[in-house]
């Protein structure tokens, strides 16, 4: 199984977006400080959000539309809750 994930960070409650295999593995190397894209943050990243693909190509596919589609990405947050998100 392949995941596209929403990652917030509990400080700054910066999101990030993301796609792998494993997903308590990448959470786990997210707060380690083991990701390029998120070690400057002190804190602890959590996944808010995520999707289960079949196929790494659907996955990685929807991680682009995500990171490079404003729409996209205001659709996934339209699909949180308010109270999930915080600004």
């Amino acid at each position: 199984m392949h995941y596209v994930y929403l990652l917030q960070h509990d400080k700054t409650h910066e999101k990030y977006i993301g796609c792998t295999d494993d997903l308590a593995r990448r959470l786990y190397e997210h707060n380690a400080g083991q990701q390029t894209a998120t070690r400057r943050k002190t804190g602890e990243w959590k996944v808010i959000y995520a999707e289960i693909f079949r196929v790494k190509s659907d996955a990685v596919a929807r991680e682009r539309k995500l990171k490079n589609n404003a729409r996209g990405r205001q659709e996934l947050y339209k699909r949180i809750s308010a109270s999930e998100l915080e600004n």
